[in-house]
C-alpha cells in the first residue's frame, strides 16, 4: 500500500465507521416472441394483449400508486411493435370496423360469431387457458361455465349444442379475468359487467373491447411518463431477443456444458452482423416508442459472454445484467483472483475492462422467491420475509458503498399465480421497500450515478440466467434440430442477398423475418419436458416463421418444414414459461 493511501486513510476515519444503505434494484422483463404470422398478419396466439391488459397494466400502476418507489422495467422491441399494433387494430375496429387480426379478440368483437363447430370448439378451448385456481374459480360464473365447457370438450360431438349465448358469456369472462386487479378495483364499466355476470349483449361486448384498447394504448405511454418522472428506468433487449453468445459463436455453450452434443451446423453464419443489426435496430424501436435511448440492456434470457460485451459496449450500453451462476462461473474460471483476499459475490458490479459496460448479477434466491414461492404466502408474510434476507444483506455490508442486491425476474407471468395477481404483494413490496431506513431502491444507471465502483473481472463465462448455462436454448435433440433449420435459412438469406434482387422494402422485409426466426423463445419451448400443448403452439409457428422468410426471399421452402419436429409432453413448473435461476 503506497503511502499516498494510507495518508488519505488515516485522514478519513469518519468515512471508515458510515453505515452505508443497501441499493436494491427491482427489474422486471417484459417480452413477448412475434405471434404474428405472415403474410396475413394474423395473430396466432394471444399473450401479448391478454399480458398488456392484466400485467403491464397493474405493474405501471403499482409504481403509480407509490411515487416513492423506483424500478427497472425492460422491454424487448418485438413487444412493443405488437403492443402498438394491437392499440391501433382495436382502435381502428371501432371507429371504423376494420377487421382485428387475431381470431381470439375478434371473436369478442364480431358482432356475428363463427358458425363452424370445429371453430366454436376451439374458442371453448381458448377460453380455458387460464390460471384455473386464480383466474377461473375466484369467479363463480367463470367456473361454472368453464365446467359446461370442459363438458363439450370431452364429447366433440356435442359441439353442435354450443349456443351463442354460452360462447359469448365464456369468452366474456375469459377476458374479465385477464383483466388486471387494479382495472378491476377502479373502472366502473368493469364492475358493472362483472356484476351483471350473464346474458351479456352486444353492447357489453363493445364496452369490454373499449376498455381493452385504453388499456393497450395506455401501456406505452404510462411506461414513458414514469420514465420522465424518474420513478422508472427504461431498459432494453436486443430487437427479437435473440442469444447473442450463440450468434456469435455456438461453440460457447461448451464454456459451461463441455460435453454437450452441439447443432450439426459449425457456427451460425454471419453471426456477428446479426447481433449489430439486432443491437441497432432494438435501440433505434426503444427510442421510437420512449423517445430517448436507453443507458442499460438486459440481454436477452441474460446471456452474455466475454465477446459479446464487445457490441453491448459499441452500441454505447453503460450497464448490463446477467444471472449469478454466470458470475460465479466466471469468478471460478479465474480462480477468484481477489486482491488481498478480498470476498466477492453478486451483490457488486463488475466490469472486464475500464471501457465495457458495468455488469450487475441477479440474485437468484430472492429472484426466485418472488418468482415461485412468495404467490403461495400471505403477502405481508411474503413481504416482511424478503425484507428480512434484504436487511442481512445490508447489516453484512453496511460498510461497503457499492453493495447491489439485483431482484431481476419475468415482469408478466408470475402474478397469474398470486392472488388477485399479485395486487397486495407488489402494494406492500413498493411501501415497505420505499420506506425502510436501510434501503435504497434505486435503478443501476442511478448506482453508476452515484459514483457506484465496479470490481474488475477477468472474463465472462459464457451462459444464462437460467442455471448459467445454454441448456435452455441449445443441445436437446429438439433444440438443435430447430438451430439447423435457422442456420439453413440464414445461409439462403445470405444468398439471395448477394444478388441484390430485392427491392429495398423486401430487403428490410426479410431483415425483420429472419430477426424474428433468430428470436429465442423457439428454442426455450423445445423440449420433452415441456407441455405437449406449450410445444405444438411454439413448433408450428417456428415452422410459420421460417417458411415466412423463404416466401420474402422468393425460395421454396425445405420439405422438412412441412413435418412436426418437436412435440414435448412434460408439466414443469408454472406452465414452463418461468424457470428457477438455479437447479
Amino acid at each position: 500500500m503506497s503511502d499516498k493511501v494510507k495518508s488519505d486513510d488515516m485522514s478519513q476515519p469518519a468515512q471508515q465507521n458510515k453505515v452505508h444503505k443497501l441499493n436494491v434494484v427491482l427489474c422486471w422483463h417484459m417480452h413477448q416472441p412475434q405471434y404474428q404470422n405472415r403474410p396475413n398478419g394474423e395473430y396466432q396466439l394471444p399473450w401479448t394483449y391478454l399480458h398488456a391488459i392484466k400485467d403491464y397494466t397493474d405493474m405501471a400502476a403499482h409504481l403509480e400508486a407509490e411515487p416513492r418507489a423506483r424500478a427497472v422495467v425492460n422491454f424487448a422491441p418485438i413487444l412493443l411493435e405488437q403492443l402498438d399494433d394491437y392499440s391501433r387494430q382495436v382502435q381502428a375496429f371501432l371507429s371504423d370496423g376494420q377487421p382485428i387480426r387475431d381470431a381470439f379478440l375478434a371473436a369478442l368483437a364480431q358482432p356475428v360469431l363463427p358458425t363452424d363447430p370445429h371453430t366454436r370448439l376451439t374458442l371453448v378451448s381458448e377460453c380455458l387457458r387460464a390460471n384455473e385456481q386464480r383466474l377461473i374459480q375466484r369467479f363463480e360464473p367463470y367456473a361454472r361455465l368453464a365446467e359446461l365447457a370442459r363438458c363439450f370438450l370431452e364429447r366433440p360431438d356435442a359441439a353442435l349444442y354450443i349456443s351463442d349465448a354460452f360462447l359469448v358469456d365464456l369468452l366474456m369472462w375469459y377476458h374479465l379475468a385477464w383483466l388486471g386487479e387494479t382495472v378491476r378495483r377502479s373502472n366502473a364499466d368493469v364492475k358493472r359487467l362483472m356484476k351483471k355476470a350473464r346474458h351479456y349483449g352486444l353492447r357489453d361486448r363493445r364496452s369490454l373491447l373499449k376498455i381493452i384498447g385504453e388499456l393497450l394504448s395506455n401501456v406505452i405511454p404510462r411506461y414513458r411518463r414514469l420514465a420522465e418522472c424518474g420513478q422508472v428506468e427504461l431498459s432494453v433487449t436486443p430487437y427479437a431477443h435473440p442469444i447473442v453468445p450463440l450468434l456469435l459463436d455456438i461453440h460457447s455453450a461448451r464454456e459451461t456444458m463441455p460435453g454437450v452434443t452441439l447443432p450439426e451446423m459449425d457456427c451460425y453464419p454471419g453471426g456477428a452482423e446479426r447481433v449489430r443489426w439486432h443491437l441497432k435496430k432494438g435501440i433505434e424501436t426503444f427510442q421510437h416508442y420512449f423517445g430517448f435511448a436507453p443507458r442499460g440492456c438486459w440481454p436477452s434470457e441474460g446471456s452474455v459472454s466475454t465477446a459479446s460485451l464487445e457490441f453491448f459496449n459499441e452500441a454505447g450500453f453503460q450497464w448490463i445484467a446477467s444471472g449469478e451462476n454466470v458470475l460465479s462461473n466466471s469468478l471460478g474460471q479465474v480462480e477468484n483472483q481477489a486482491a488481498d483476499g478480498e470476498v466477492r459475490s453478486h451483490h457488486r458490479a463488475y466490469r472486464i475492462e475500464d471501457a465495457s459496460p458495468a455488469c450487475f448479477f441477479r440474485d437468484d434466491g430472492l429472484s426466485d422467491l418472488v418468482g415461485f414461492t412468495y404467490s403461495s404466502w400471505h403477502a405481508d408474510d411474503a413481504v416482511a420475509n424478503l425484507l428480512s434476507h434484504l436487511e442481512s444483506i445490508a447489516e453484512a455490508s453496511a460498510d461497503q458503498p457499492n453493495a447491489v442486491a439485483p431482484i431481476v425476474l419475468d415482469g408478466e407471468n408470475a402474478w397469474e399465480h398470486y392472488p388477485e395477481n399479485g395486487f397486495y404483494f407488489l402494494s406492500a413490496l413498493y411501501r415497505e421497500l420505499a420506506e425502510h431506513p436501510a434501503i435504497n431502491l434505486t435503478t443501476f444507471s442511478a448506482c453508476l450515478d452515484a459514483g457506484l465502483q465496479a470490481d474488475n473481472l477477468q472474463r465472462l463465462v459464457a451462459g444464462s440466467w437460467v442455471y448459467g448455462s445454454f441448456s435452455t436454448w441449445i443441445g436437446d435433440c429438439d433444440k438443435n434440430r430447430a438451430w439447423d433449420m435457422l442456420g439453413d435459412a440464414k445461409r439462403v438469406f445470405d444468398e439471395v442477398m448477394v444478388t441484390g434482387v430485392l427491392s429495398t422494402q423486401q430487403t428490410a422485409n426479410a431483415e425483420r423475418q429472419l430477426a424474428i426466426c433468430e428470436g429465442s423463445d423457439w428454442f426455450w419451448w423445445f423440449g420433452d419436458y415441456n407441455s405437449a400443448e406449450s410445444v405444438s403452439d411454439f413448433e408450428h409457428l417456428f415452422r410459420q416463421q421460417l417458411t415466412a422468410l423463404y416466401q420474402i426471399l422468393g425460395q421454396e421452402a425445405p420439405e422438412y418444414l412441412s413435418h412436426v419436429f418437436a412435440r414435448g409432453g412434460g408439466e414443469p413448473q408454472h406452465g414452463g414459461v418461468m424457470r428457477r435461476g438455479s437447479e
